[in-house]
């Protein structure tokens, strides 16, 4: 079974999406965390955002791993090297968005996430994985929250890593990438047609991972529509 659930930053897609696999004994594939890892790849290489043939190059030579540990947790390794917690500091995610745009970076990842999806049953979670990745998804979700609890979670959990970051660094960051993924040329953030959408922004995480769920243990439960 595939699970494929997308949504916004801040929605709280790779909380839910971890615990949910750990739940049901999934592989948890976090895509974002690939995008993050080349990301810090390109800073490490020097190499420009706007180095387009110069990113794609990269992508293409990388070796970007995933792991679940006996915890629940991933660890993400790039080219054979545990990379986890490097890949959430704020310079990584300031530049992710503009690399994440690139089709042809997309298309490399493309791949290995079919390829690690495919092996066994898997949760994953990303802006594309119910529209692009997986069409196919046996269950489809997409997971939204106001902008201000958004922003108000990545603060939290950038706080929680000790990141220094103030809340309006975070607001600005998250209304950019919000920008960026939504109109990108190439697999943008959307809803698919067939996706539940859950409105996370009064729940809190055990109730969401509890309504997902229901809606993948019961056949009865039929697709909502998110606000227009």
């Amino acid at each position: 079974m595939i699970i494929a659930i997308d949504g916004p930053a801040g929605a709280g897609k790779s909380t839910v999406s971890k615990i949910l696999a750990k739940k049901l004994g999934f592989l948890y594939i976090d895509t974002g965390a690939m995008y993050r890892a080349l990301t810090l790849k390109a800073i490490q290489n020097n190499i420009d955002v706007k180095d387009t043939a110069g990113l794609i190059a990269l992508a293409r030579q990388s070796q970007i791993d995933l792991r679940n540990e006996k915890d629940g947790s991933l660890l993400i390794s790039l080219d054979g090297k545990d990379v986890t917690r490097e890949i959430r500091q704020p310079r990584i995610t300031k530049l992710v968005s503009d690399i994440a745009k690139i089709k042809e970076v997309r298309q490399v990842m493309l791949g290995l996430q079919r390829k690690l999806g495919r092996e066994k049953d898997s949760v994953l979670d990303g802006r594309d994985i119910g529209t692009v990745v997986f069409p196919d998804a046996d269950k489809k979700f997409y997971i939204d929250a106001d902008f201000k609890e958004r922003a108000r979670r990545r603060y939290k959990e950038l706080r929680e890593l000790n990141q220094p970051v103030t809340p309006q660094d975070i607001e600005a960051d998250v209304a950019n990438r919000d920008n960026i993924d939504s109109t990108r040329e190439f697999a943008p953030l959307k809803k698919a047609d067939d996706a539940i959408f859950i409105d996370t922004t009064h729940m809190t995480i055990a109730e969401v991972v509890e309504t997902l769920l229901k809606y993948i243990k019961s056949p009865r439960h039929h697709v909502t529509t998110s606000p227009e």
